[in-house]
């Protein structure tokens, strides 16, 4: 008799790091951290200067308000930014200023954002081959029709 696997979650499936790995990159539970740091080293952002640009444009919402760069944050605080791999909302589990690997900057806060809206169907229009460039006018109706306008 064979014993069924269960499925095994992609997420799930890599060790979460253990604490003296956290200790190792400077991952604390106690103190405050700049909000663009962290976010940052949480991975939200590729460089902390978008981070910082992303506070400035009041895209990161601490606690339900628009903060600077500067502001500080603690353990428990609840983060919503507009990232650019969309809308996320964190909470804050674990400090940390200098970014490490993905594993250690997964274990900084646990992830509340919404899943994804499903991808629907594509219907655009598409060009001949061999027609050359849009004209401005059929540009503009190419950005319309696609939703990015």
């Amino acid at each position: 008799m064979e014993a069924q696997e269960a499925p095994v979650d992609e997420a799930a499936a890599e060790p979460t790091p253990s604490l003296d790995e956290l200790k190792r990159f400077g991952v604390t539970e106690k103190g405050t951290v700049r909000v663009d740091k962290w976010l940052w080293a949480a991975r939200m952002f590729k460089t902390r200067s978008q981070a910082a640009k992303a506070c400035t444009a009041g895209h990161v919402k601490l606690d339900g308000d628009s903060v600077k760069s500067s502001k500080t944050v603690k353990v428990g605080d609840r983060i919503e930014a507009v990232t650019p791999g969309g809308q996320r909302i964190l909470v804050i589990a674990r400090l940390c200023d200098k970014r490490g690997p993905a594993a250690i900057a997964r274990a900084l806060y646990e992830d509340h954002s919404p899943p994804p809206p499903p991808r629907e169907e594509r219907n655009f229009a598409m060009r001949e081959r061999g027609a050359g460039r849009p004209a401005k006018r059929e540009r503009r109706r190419l950005i319309r029709l696609r939703g990015r306008d």
